[in-house]
């Protein structure tokens, strides 16, 4: 309890310094904290709130335990001022079912939903949330350094990054497209890492081949929908790239534009 009353504190005060100049947008980061991403969730608030400062978005925290600087984000009236929301770690299953209702009339009516690793994490949620996200987690081998190769170039999550991006991360492997309109962004090399590194768990996991897809984009059920498997240590959320492919995905998610025919 005591970490995280002071996770609360710390990012409390942090994201309480953003300046209300005008705003291009606004952004609604919902999170944690959970067991797996205790350590990332401040590290990650804290480059948001830069994020906000650089490229002129208004930006709000909440928690699933109530904590952050909204105490009711998923009301009615609330989501009305959002253009996007983050889920940073963070799944559906965490809201009530009124919460539920609202953030489904939120995505019908035009908002952009930015899933960041663990909102993959679903196959116990409802069917539309898990295909909101696109995919689901089936599950993951140990963290390795693996080579990622940048399918579309066109999308602004992915237009500033070389052709191949060397990253160390929890790759996830997911089952089956839940929807037909999902479009592959990155793709990680299997042949790179070994997809069935465990911690001496007897368990064979499961790769996927050829075709391992870690980032992606679709409209769904009237809204946007931008999702990467990127993002499960603290240490990425200080890498520019990195940092470049989120803003990417939510600049796209809160406006619609940004994507080069």
């Amino acid at each position: 309890m005591k970490k995280i009353n002071y996770i609360f504190i710390v990012l409390m005060v942090l994201i309480s310094t953003v300046p209300a100049f005008a705003q291009q947008f606004k952004v609604m980061v919902y999170t944690g904290p959970d067991r797996w991403h205790d350590p990332t969730v401040p590290v990650a608030m804290i480059e948001f709130k830069e994020m906000a400062l650089q490229h002129h978005f208004e930006l709000v925290w909440a928690q699933k335990n109530g904590s952050g600087n909204v105490r009711d984000p998923f009301s009615a009236e609330f989501l009305k001022g959002i253009d996007a929301i983050v889920f940073l770690h963070s799944k559906g299953e965490d809201l009530s079912d009124a919460q539920k209702e609202n953030f489904k009339a939120f995505i019908r009516n035009g908002g952009g939903f930015v899933g960041i690793h663990g909102s993959s994490a679903n196959r116990n949620q409802e069917e539309w949330f898990r295909k909101l996200v696109g995919r689901s987690l089936t599950d993951h081998p140990e963290e390795q350094t693996a080579v990622m190769n940048v399918v579309d170039k066109n999308f602004p999550a992915t237009m500033h990054l070389p052709d191949k991006w060397i990253w160390t991360e929890e790759w996830y492997s997911y089952g089956e497209a839940l929807t037909g309109n999902l479009k592959t962004l990155l793709t990680v090399d299997e042949k790179t890492y070994d997809p069935d590194r465990t911690w001496g768990n007897p368990n064979r996991f499961t790769a996927m081949g050829d075709f391992h897809p870690v980032a992606w984009y679709q409209e769904y059920d009237g809204g946007r929908s931008f999702y990467t498997t990127l993002g499960h240590m603290p240490e990425a959320f200080k890498d520019p790239w990195f940092l470049a492919h989120i803003y990417g995905g939510i600049y796209w998610a809160a406006t619609g534009l940004g994507i080069i025919e």
